[in-house]
């Protein structure tokens, strides 16, 4: 009788990409603080503060696309309500910075200014904890996680899914954002909450602090990564990616695919929940805009442009996109939705696999590199033209 093992685990990451990761490592925690904070700021070598904030921002957005690629790349499943759970996210950590103002606002109350300027007289229910750092962050967890625990719960064991469970999470979004408009939810309506000025009674506004959060939003995407890759890599992944290739099959075969559409869509929003908690004290401001359909539908673009099912390239394009969005908004901002939508539907037609795709196919980038008559394969032959002659 033939002993029938299981094929062995692969290893977290490979040689170079441990390389790699360990570079990224150096470059967050240690190389830009360097020439941020010590080297002269008339150094071409100096990291400015607003080269600083943008890379900032942009991790926190490449931790929602990370978060996308979870659930879109690797379950076939589709939000464009991730907006939400970015914005809640961002909404409990500026309650709590909000907090930090104390007497320090215009009005000198301990209340927050638009409270003085609407006339309460007295914190709502939902404020309770936000004076404290550790409840904060608990939140920061427990309320996208909740409120995706709850949405996804009925809406998967309804068995919406496709376009149609798309549509609902975009409702969902938009619902939840004209409620934050209203003033009377204590949320700061169309303003939303601005101003900061501490956090843990240490000064905002300062090069360290920035710095530190900085520093802080780089660790953190580095380990949702690590994290990411663990979970793609186990059995729980396979099995996602078994639901996303044939969801019927998978029920044929024993599994009930609610728990882990469930499972990963929490975790998805918990994932973009911490990356607003991060966005807001390096932004300085967070509203209802942040909710909007337009916001959730970048977050699709990124992990598209960058290519679903890869982790890193999600990440790439995050980064693709939101640096081209800074340089255009400034050179030809009119433009920049046109490219935008323009930069998507060439990927859907041209790049089904994203840039990271592209690079890796043997017919691309690489490829045509190392053909004879590409710029890696006319090294090849001159080298060996050298050695012949020697």
């Amino acid at each position: 009788m033939n002993n029938f093992e299981l094929p062995a685990h692969a290893p977290l990451l490979g040689r170079k990409a441990w390389a790699a990761f360990l570079l990224a490592l150096i470059m967050v925690g240690v190389l830009a603080p360097v020439l941020n904070l010590w080297v002269p700021a008339g150094s071409p070598l100096h990291l400015s503060d607003f080269a600083v904030s943008l890379i900032g921002k942009i991790m926190c957005y490449a931790i929602c696309a990370l978060a996308m690629d979870l659930i879109w790349g690797y379950t076939g499943i589709l939000s464009l309500g991730h907006g939400l759970f970015f914005a809640l996210g961002g909404y409990v950590m500026g309650m709590y910075l909000m907090r930090q103002i104390g007497q320090d606002g215009n009005y000198k109350s301990e209340l927050p200014d638009f409270m003085v300027f609407l006339d309460w007289k007295e914190l709502p229910w939902h404020w309770t904890l936000s004076d404290s750092f550790v409840a904060t962050l608990f939140l920061v967890v427990l309320v996208p996680g909740l409120i995706a625990f709850v949405f996804g719960y009925f809406a998967f064991r309804s068995r919406i899914k496709g376009v149609y469970f798309s549509i609902i999470t975009q409702a969902m979004t938009y619902a939840a954002m004209l409620l934050f408009f209203r003033n009377e939810t204590g949320f700061g309506g169309n303003n939303g909450f601005t101003d900061f000025k501490r956090i843990l009674d240490l000064p905002i506004a300062t090069p360290s602090m920035r710095m530190t959060l900085f520093v802080l939003t780089g660790l953190t995407l580095l380990g949702f990564f690590l994290f990411a890759r663990w979970l793609v890599g186990s059995k729980y992944g396979r099995v996602l990616m078994a639901i996303r290739d044939a969801e019927t099959r998978v029920m044929f075969s024993g599994y009930s695919p609610l728990p882990y559409k469930l499972s990963i869509w929490v975790i998805s929003a918990v994932m973009c929940g911490v990356a607003g908690a991060l966005y807001v004290p390096q932004v300085g401001i967070i509203n209802p805009g942040e909710m909007s359909a337009a916001n959730s539908i970048e977050m699709a673009v990124w992990a598209a442009v960058g290519g679903r099912g890869t982790l890193i390239g999600p990440i790439a394009g995050a980064f693709l996109v939101n640096g081209a969005k800074s340089w255009l908004t400034v050179t030809a901002p009119e433009f920049w939705l046109y490219f935008l939508g323009a930069l998507f539907i060439a990927v859907t037609l041209y790049l089904p696999n994203g840039v990271v795709g592209l690079l890796r196919k043997p017919g691309g980038v690489v490829g045509l590199l190392r053909k004879p008559g590409g710029v890696l394969g006319r090294v090849a032959n001159l080298k060996s033209k050298k050695g012949g002659a020697a």
